[in-house]
């Protein structure tokens, strides 16, 4: 990304203000920023458009698998999280082979399913399905496209014939899925450009991936992903982090391009998933996954892909918790998502009714949030008034020990009948049973 300095040199210098800056340069600053965008300027010329908009486009191309149900990758501009986030998550994908039956291929696409959980109010699941042609038969090979399909997630096709992708392509038109020729990836370049889908390049080597992105673009392929034909996480590592940090530094944008790994069904496929996660992966395909690795992965790509300067939070609002009425108690927390959730599991594991009610207060936890100013008799009355947390539960409010003095000025600003909670929320399930 340029400096702001570098954009001022291609900005008329009017200061004119039609952009919605005072000046030229404190609008170069914004766009440096990346908080406006060049078309807001009304009188930059054509040429400094085309050398900014060269000049800014991001290191490593994005790349869109899918169309009503879309995969992204690539687009990063970072190599540490703590620069900025990584934008677009590592994506993974099942592998269906066309050699399986149909009872087979029914089962797992059934697991495919199954594989999806939900941890701090996100849904976390498997991204896409890939299909391999391992019959040479583009008949069967297109049905079985077809079952994949059927699920409504982006596809990966992968086979050697192109013919036999032709006939998948035909079942799936306009649904861009990666087309991959495994070891004849410049095969496919004629039907990827004709259904405006993105292709695999498959190589062991860099120099490989160097030829090969070369022709594919000199073929009018523009949006790649390179697989990455490595049996070794020690390979995956140094392959991933060359190709990672050259194109962020621009010291060689030939490789500008996401990358992908397909990982055999073993311990060792699951170490190289671990691999291709933490170290700049885009797509994972497994041959088959079960749900005791897929959790952790799961667990591991939510915890990388959040932004470190943007808590996780959850949506203001009043919560029912084990089937409450209006005798139920109402008690209050903050949205930030690991307070949230903990205090919610122990509310469960008290069986007892209760109504909890989320303030927002930019996801901060209650003593921070509190000490900040963002937790005050006004913000939880506020929020209870939004909620109409009063006509729905009983005059009881229990409140975090952590706040215990905002205790007397909120009973009488809220009228209700209001109890200090312990200071820990392992300390509710007792609590609650003994009211």
């Amino acid at each position: 990304m340029p400096t702001a300095i570098e954009f001022f040199k291609m900005l008329p210098k009017t200061n004119c203000g039609d952009c919605g800056f005072p000046t030229c340069l404190a609008f170069a600053m914004q766009l440096a920023n990346q908080k406006t965008k060049l078309d807001d300027c009304p009188h930059v010329s054509d040429d400094a458009k085309t050398a900014m908009a060269e000049s800014s486009a991001p290191p490593i191309r994005r790349v869109t698998i899918g169309k009503e149900r879309t995969v992204e990758m690539g687009d990063e501009t970072v190599l540490y999280r703590h620069e900025r986030r990584f934008d677009h998550p590592t994506a993974y994908a099942m592998i269906i082979n066309d050699t399986m039956t149909d009872t087979e291929i029914e089962n797992k696409l059934a697991r495919f399913g199954e594989l999806s959980f939900e941890r701090i109010g996100e849904t976390i699941s498997m991204d896409l399905v890939a299909v391999r042609c391992d019959s040479g038969d583009g008949a069967r090979f297109a049905t079985v496209t077809g079952q994949a399909a059927a699920l409504g997630m982006p596809l990966m096709l992968m086979v050697r014939d192109p013919d036999c992708m032709s006939a998948a392509l035909s079942v799936v038109p306009d649904q861009r899925p990666l087309v991959h020729g495994l070891d004849r990836p410049l095969g496919m370049a004629g039907l990827a450009k004709a259904h405006g889908a993105p292709m695999a390049l498959r190589s062991n080597t860099l120099d490989g991936l160097v030829e090969l992105v070369e022709n594919a673009r000199a073929a009018g392929i523009e949006d790649l992903v390179l697989d990455l034909d490595v049996s070794t996480s020690r390979e995956l590592l140094e392959m991933g982090t060359i190709l990672r940090r050259n194109a962020i530094k621009r010291s060689f944008r030939g490789l500008g391009h996401p990358f992908m790994v397909c990982v055999p069904d073993d311990d060792h496929g699951t170490t190289m998933a671990l691999v291709a996660t933490m170290k700049y992966g885009s797509l994972v395909a497994f041959e088959d996954i079960g749900p005791e690795k897929a959790l952790p992965l799961f667990v591991l790509r939510q915890n990388i892909y959040t932004d470190p300067q943007v808590p996780i939070q959850v949506k203001e609002g009043l919560y029912p918790i084990n089937d409450p009425d209006n005798s139920s108690p109402i008690l209050f927390t903050t949205n930030f998502s690991l307070t949230y959730f903990t205090v919610a599991s122990d509310i469960e594991r008290s069986r007892v009714p209760v109504w909890l009610q989320v303030v927002d207060t930019e996801g901060l936890s209650v003593l921070t949030a509190y000490s900040a100013g963002k937790l005050t008799v006004d913000h939880v009355i506020k929020a209870m008034d939004a909620s109409k947390a009063k006509e729905n539960g009983s005059d009881m409010l229990i409140i975090p020990g952590m706040v215990a003095r905002m205790s007397g000025k909120l009973q009488e600003a809220s009228g209700m009948r209001v109890i200090v909670g312990p200071r820990e929320s392992s300390g509710l399930p007792r609590m609650l049973k003994d009211l």
